[in-house]
Parts: structure tokens; sequence; C-alpha cells
């Protein structure tokens, strides 16, 4: 089915030389990280984890999102899920990628990674982590390859195909899990430290999971002659309604946790965020944005009548992801980390080389999904022609 993705119009050629400069300008900028180190970035002593680990962890969300739609559709034989449950795998093939990307643009030597392998450590949550975000890669390539291929052939998966997606479930939500386990893990931190973290995190994935696979589903329908189906991304965008409204209580259900315990090193870390620390208020503008943001598309999804709206549902969704973008990469690290457990404020910011980096990986993931959707499509139109 390859050959598909070398057959594509003026504009799909275009797209992709387009991605391929991105990655060559990111290319260029991490051999100066590879050659220099990470001092070419905005972390320091204190901020040890920054732009990268923060794209890393709402990615993990965005591939666990994808378990949304095949959870209904495999498990409770709905129906209508029947034209994306493709798409969310492979948007999950992308992000997952672009995860393992972020972890090795952090580590600044990549032969690091191989620690994880030769000195494996059921204690560590990083080699639970690097077992899930595989495995889960993995199923969904398989699965993924093994379901389009049986129906541009028009026949049954083979039957090993179902047991491998019953075991994707609970590796979607072990994906995200684990990686909270990872912040809350650090007894260190007291904005990571709550036993909420893992709930947050998998009500922030499904909510910018489907939301931005709606979107996809809208940039398909519009350049491509397959239609994913209106019933299937109202369906959606309920799920993101109820995911996004899950996280807004979380969230509040933490606020008056350390609001109402008075705990001075839990509380500083949202003082921090929304209303600024001695001074430092960098973050306080993206945070406030962020919550605005899914405030209001939680209450645009509510309102049967904004939720059916053709126009106003991508925007809608565009502005459940971005906030949970802002809320769960730059708020997470942010929070975590400012001020330090010493009440010290060093706060980050992105340099210009780490953002160009940080975009060629994203550029990456999206010529991966490009190409897998390019496959999808193609062979959908040609089964229903």
């Amino acid at each position: 089915m390859l050959e598909i993705a070398i057959k594509g119009s003026k504009n799909y050629w275009i797209w992709i030389l387009c991605l391929l400069a991105v990655i060559g300008a990111g290319t260029l900028a991490y051999i100066d990280q590879f050659m220099n180190g990470l001092m070419i970035t905005g972390m320091s002593r204190d901020v040890t984890w920054g732009f990268y680990i923060a794209n890393f962890t709402f990615l993990v969300g965005v591939a666990a999102g994808g378990v949304m739609v095949v959870i209904p559709y495999y498990l409770h034989d709905y129906e209508r899920f029947h034209r994306i449950t493709i798409l969310g795998e492979f948007l999950a093939v992308a992000s997952l990628i672009m995860c393992l990307l972020f972890i090795v643009v952090d580590l600044g030597q990549p032969t690091r990674m191989l620690n994880v392998l030769l000195y494996p450590s059921p204690k560590s949550m990083l080699f639970y982590d690097m077992l899930v975000l595989n495995g889960y890669l993995f199923l969904n390539i398989v699965v993924g390859w093994k379901v389009l291929e049986a129906e541009r052939n028009q026949v049954e998966p083979d039957w090993w195909v179902k047991p491998l997606v019953y075991v994707s479930i609970p590796f979607a939500i072990g994906i995200h899990t684990v990686t909270a386990f990872l912040y809350c893990g650090l007894p260190g931190r007291g904005f990571w430290l709550t036993a909420i973290l893992a709930p947050r995190f998998l009500a922030s994935a499904f909510a910018a999971g489907p939301a931005f696979l709606i979107i996809l589903c809208y940039i398909i329908k519009k350049f491509t002659k397959f239609d994913p189906g209106w019933d299937a991304m109202q369906t959606l965008s309920k799920i993101v309604c109820y995911a996004v409204i899950a996280n807004i209580f979380f969230f509040f259900c933490e606020v008056f946790v350390v609001a109402y315990s008075g705990i001075p090193g839990h509380a500083t870390h949202l003082k921090y965020l929304f209303f600024g620390y001695h001074g430092y208020d960098m973050m306080v503008p993206w945070m406030w944005s962020a919550f605005i943001l899914m405030g209001t598309g939680a209450v645009f999804l509510v309102i049967p009548k904004f939720r059916t709206n053709k126009t106003l549902l991508p925007v809608t969704c565009a502005m459940i992801f971005f906030g949970a973008w802002i809320d769960k990469a730059l708020g997470m690290i942010a929070g975590g980390f400012v001020p330090s457990p010493l009440h010290h404020v060093t706060e980050y910011a992105p340099t210009v080389q780490e953002g160009v980096i940080a975009l060629a990986v994203w550029a990456t993931g999206f010529l991966v999904l490009t190409i897998l959707f390019k496959l999808a499509t193609t062979v959908k139109e040609e089964v229903r022609g």
C-alpha cells in the first residue's frame, strides 16, 4: 500500500516539501545542540525539563485520546465510528513517534536511551514508560495496517487482530497513567505531588485527542473525497465536552485542597501560575488564556445549538486543543519547577533553537500523519468506489 503515498496532487507535494523544509531547519538546530549540549536551550539547574518534555507530555495525551474511538467501535459495535477508527489509530502512531523524538532531543546524548534497556529497573517509572509507549506504538501500527489492508482487499482482518485491539485499550490508559506517575512520583515537587494528576491527565487526553481528530476530519473532508461522517464527529464532540468538563473539575478539586489546606509548598505554585510570585508573572497570561479557552469551549459544546454548528465546531475544538496544550504542557512544567523547593524563582522560556527543534519534531509527526491518512483515505475511496 505504500505506493499510494507517492501519488498525490500538487498541493499534497507542496505540503510535503514544506514539512521537509521545517524538518531540515530543525535538524541543523539539533546538530548545534548535539555538538554544544543543552546549553542552547532555556533550561537551567532549577528547570531541568523544558519545552521538549512539555510537548512530550501533551502528545502522550493526544495518542491516548485515540482510544475514545477504539472503545465504542470495537467493544460496543458503534458503527458510526467505522470510518474514523483507523484515523484515530494512525493519529496515535504519529503522536507516539513525536513523543519518542521529543525524548531523544531532550536527552542531549541520544545513546543514553540505551541505559533503560541495558540496565532495566522495575523500580523506575522510565522503564515502564518505555514499555507502554513502544508497546502502544507497535500495537497501533500492526492493528491499523492489518485493518486497512483487509478493508482494501474487502475481507475480514486476521483473527488475531481483534485481541491486539483489546490489549491496546489498557495500553492507551497506561501510557498517560505512567507519564503522570513520572511527575507525581517526585516528592520534592508540590505542584505534581497529587493523586489526582493521573485522572487529570486522562481527562485532558480524552478532550484534546478527539478534539484534534475532529479538526483533522474537517481537513480530510475538504481536501479529499472521503467523508468521515457528521454523526461520528458529533459523537466525538460530546466525548470532548464531557472530558474537558472533567478536566476543569479535577483542577478545581486541586485548587480547593491547596487553598483550604494552606500548605505553602503547594500554594506557591498556583500563585505563580495564575497571579505571579514575588514579581515573576510570565505564566499568568498563558494560564488564564488556557482556562478561558477550555471553559468557553466546554460551554459551546454543552449547548446543542453551538455544538451542531458546522462552522463553530472546529473553532471550538481548536480552543480546547490549544487550551489543553497550554495547561498540560507549559503550565505543568512551569508550575512544577517554579518556584523551587527552596522557594527560589528561576523562570523558564524556550530559546529560538529549542523552538525550531520542537517545530521539526511536530513537522515529522505531521509528515507521518499525512502519509498514513493518505493511505487510509485513498483505500476508503477505492472501496467506496
